[in-house]
């Protein structure tokens, strides 16, 4: 079985609660979720790496992402792979929902990772965002704010698909 970590940025505490209900679902040890605001993990430890942020304003990282992005930009990432998550605001933030995901995305496919777990953009409202990938988000994208009756099914599904795709 492949070891996962999960490493996420939260503010207000949205991510962090979807970072461990993903864990949860994967039976990830809390040993293995980390809060990037604690410090930079060594990646060596894990085969599968879930990155975690927020969108804020329009379009920006959270604000914990600002210098770990830095961090993860200068490590060899070349063999694991990665999957991204991420809370946004697809009513009042919908030309850049989400976009903290693509961001991430650019960082960690330039440093050799193989992305997983990329979601179909169908049932989604938004207009613009720069986590789409290929007709596709980067990652799972959620917004507890406007649309949380659907985030457990959202959550549910993308950890089965990850499951086939780990």
């Amino acid at each position: 079985m492949s070891k996962i970590g999960i490493f996420y940025g939260s503010t207000t505490g949205n991510t962090k609660d979807i970072a461990v209900k993903i864990a949860e679902k994967l039976d990830i040890s809390s040993a293995d979720v980390h809060d990037v605001a604690s410090g930079f993990v060594d990646f060596g430890n894990y085969d599968v790496l879930l990155f975690g942020a927020s969108t804020w304003g329009f379009g920006d990282l959270q604000d914990d992402w600002e210098d770990y992005k830095r961090k993860l930009a200068s490590v060899n990432l070349a063999g694991k792979k990665a999957a991204l998550f991420g809370c946004g605001d697809s009513s009042a933030y919908s030309d850049s929902f989400c976009d903290a995901l693509g961001k991430i995305y650019n960082i960690v496919k330039e440093k050799g990772c193989s992305i997983i777990g990329m979601v179909d953009t169908d049932g989604y409202s938004f207009d613009s965002s720069e986590a789409v990938i290929d007709n596709k988000f980067a990652g799972l994208p959620l917004d507890v704010n406007n649309e949380d009756n659907l985030t457990e099914n959202r959550i549910n599904a993308w950890v089965e698909q990850l499951k086939k795709e780990i």
